[in-house]
């Protein structure tokens, strides 16, 4: 497969945002009754939609976490004149062509917004920059329990409007020829930052709340889980067709330990979400899982993202056929040759395909910085395909 023409993509994507004059509303799914429709009126469902439901495919979905972002060059390109995290996730018009590139260049089975998982702080009374080089920084850390009260409920449309509006654009432009995915960030991963002020690499100050004044943990993740609920709600009214939640720094927590910071409260996430939206398909992600699997599928995902550091067969046995998985080659197999890319994206959908389960087909963490963009088109043009290598 040819990588598509950059310019070429850049083009559309600035065709797309003049076209955004007009109104967009969100498309409602199409019933699989009208799937032979032609192309001039209302799209199929996506395929990753029909899959996650248990229908008969041909192939799983794919897609790649942070397929938008910093290893294309047209990305690289809008880095120059807009230099900035936040004006490009919280710019509608910017927010949205990031997030189209990698469809227009490779065609992967979803679509996910280009954004943070921080971006709704600042609704919550807490205030947060990303800077180059460093990463997030809270510059008023959370650590007592009067800051604790400080923390308010998130009015979503009145703090980020701009994630619901890039989400019904994301709908109308895509079309349903792939679902559109929005993100949240799980309520301990989002404490990690709010307590540490930022990145940590020995979440000291997170882990000495937890164990000098759990009260104060409990008490910021009880409003987390609230608010991130809420989030996920409005990403779901504004066109968002599966929700992933990312606890990337659960693993940092002893197993025991998660049962007590983390588990619960995504599971009070996912329990708040189904009694309102019972049919949103929630993904769960948690790099270097490992360790957590069986707990992750008691926090009740519809769907657990396994990451490379786990053998997928192993890890579907571990959590049971009553979830689809997603996941889990590699990012760094994308450096290798199309050969080797090949035989390990067929080896990854062979061996899901083995357990009888709902796949879909991703990497076991974001792609990396420097990645070749031959070597995404070919991963994304293989895994399409492969229904014909089986």
């Amino acid at each position: 497969m040819q990588l598509c023409n950059q310019k070429s993509a850049a083009n559309v994507a600035g065709a797309s945002r003049a076209s955004r004059a007009q109104s967009s509303v969100c498309r409602p799914m199409a019933a699989a009754a009208t799937e032979q429709v032609t192309a001039s009126t209302t799209a199929a469902e996506p395929l990753m939609m029909r899959a996650l439901r248990g229908d008969a495919v041909e192939r799983p979905p794919v897609w790649m976490m942070r397929q938008a972002g910093r290893y294309m060059k047209v990305y690289q390109d809008l880095c120059k004149k807009h230099t900035t995290f936040r004006e490009r996730s919280e710019n509608v018009d910017l927010a949205v062509e990031i997030s189209l590139q990698p469809w227009l260049a490779f065609k992967p089975d979803g679509v996910i917004l280009f954004s943070d998982i921080l971006t709704p702080l600042t609704g919550m009374n807490i205030p947060f920059d990303i800077t180059a080089g460093k990463g997030p920084v809270i510059a008023e850390p959370i650590r007592t329990m009067e800051q604790v009260k400080q923390v308010t409920k998130l009015d979503a449309e009145g703090a980020c409007p701009f994630v619901g509006e890039s989400l019904r654009i994301l709908r109308k432009e895509v079309n349903n020829e792939a679902a559109v995915l929005g993100f949240v960030g799980a309520p301990f991963t989002l404490a990690t930052y709010i307590v540490e002020g930022g990145s940590s690499k020995s979440f000291a100050h997170i882990k000495k709340m937890a164990f000098a004044n759990p009260e104060i943990l409990h008490a910021l993740l009880d409003k987390l889980a609230d608010n991130v609920a809420d989030y996920v709600r409005y990403q779901a009214d504004a066109g968002a067709q599966v929700v992933q939640i990312f606890d990337s720094w659960a693993s940092h927590l002893s197993p025991q330990d998660f049962d007590v910071f983390s588990g619960p409260y995504i599971r009070k996430v996912i329990d708040s979400v189904k009694k309102t939206h019972p049919s949103l398909p929630i993904i769960l992600y948690i790099s270097g899982s490992g360790g957590l699997l069986e707990r992750m599928a008691a926090a009740n995902p519809d769907i657990i993202s396994i990451d490379q550091s786990v053998d997928i067969v192993d890890g579907i046995k571990r959590v049971g056929s009553g979830f689809a998985i997603q996941g889990n080659m590699d990012p760094g197999v994308l450096f290798g040759s199309k050969d080797v890319i090949e035989a390990r994206v067929m080896d990854t959908i062979r061996r899901a395909k083995s357990q009888g389960v709902r796949h879909i087909m991703n990497l076991g963490h974001g792609v990396l910085p420097g990645t070749p963009e031959e070597n995404v088109a070919h991963y994304f043009e293989v895994a399409r395909t492969a229904h014909e290598r089986l």
